[in-house]
């Protein structure tokens, strides 16, 4: 089972490739403000560099929160977006341990179909000027 494993909840976006249990690669940059334009650039880079395609994907895991709003949101879009479009299981985690217990997950059999984010705390919601 080829899994893509995202974590978007901070300024340094990471990435990894795993064959079931197997690291196969990892990739990390400063995508900060430029997640959105930089997350699928990075997605094709790090599947190629294995000589991968997306379509060789059978599972994404992703970090789901708590962090920031805008990145998880981000990430989680993505994630979310490509597992419905290739038809592959997704499953989120929030602990230190998400990519080892998301892959466990995957191997039992559990597809979580969509994952929501967990911020951490209740939005704070700005009231308009006048």
């Amino acid at each position: 089972m080829l899994i893509l494993t995202i974590r978007t909840d901070k300024p340094e976006a990471e990435l990894g490739l795993y064959k079931d249990n197997e690291q196969v690669a990892y990739h990390s940059w400063q995508a900060h403000r430029q997640l959105a334009e930089t997350i699928h650039t990075e997605i094709k880079k790090i599947l190629e560099a294995e000589d991968y395609k997306l379509s060789d994907l059978n599972a994404i895991v992703a970090y789901k929160g708590p962090g920031s709003f805008t990145g998880l949101r981000i990430g989680l879009s993505v994630a979310n977006a490509l597992a419905n479009s290739l038809g592959l299981a997704i499953v989120g985690e929030t602990t230190d341990d998400w990519i080892k217990l998301g892959i466990e997950k995957l191997m039992k059999g559990e597809n979580q179909k969509i994952i929501v984010p967990e911020y951490g705390a209740a939005p704070n919601v700005t009231k308009p000027r006048k």
